[in-house]
């Protein structure tokens, strides 16, 4: 991690100017869900999720001792986890347009998955 992806903060993503960010090959996508839990695809591979899950847990444990910093701690990694987010779509997105750029034959299947991606991610951030 860079110096200046440790200080990234939400407010930084929500100034940044709209457009491509950085678009750094995103990590491998595992697609698991515990069973009988929510059937949409999981938006990180299941050892990142629980590494996000373990600093989240140590935020909220640091909060007793050190408030404030927890709290900008807390912006940190929700801004860590936006990025990763925003990065993982455009990912997606940059593939499909070399696909296209190539004069490759995109299927309606690939197109159908890809849509139905969004709208599950479209879907979780507006029942947030």
């Amino acid at each position: 991690m860079t110096p200046q992806e440790a200080t990234l903060s939400t407010a930084d993503l929500a100034n940044a100017p709209s457009g491509r960010m950085d678009t750094s090959p995103a990590a491998e996508r595992q697609q698991t869900q515990p069973p009988g839990q929510d059937t949409r695809p999981a938006l990180f591979p299941e050892r990142d999720a629980v590494d996000l899950r373990k600093r989240w847990t140590d935020i909220q444990t640091a909060f007793v001792d050190e408030p404030r910093s927890a709290v900008q701690q807390a912006d940190t990694l929700v801004a860590d986890v936006m990025k990763r987010l925003a990065q993982s779509f455009a990912s997606e997105r940059e593939a499909l347009e070399k696909q296209w750029d190539r004069g490759d034959n995109i299927t309606t299947e690939d197109l159908r998955v890809s849509l139905q991606r969004y709208r599950s991610f479209f879907d979780r951030l507006l029942s947030v």
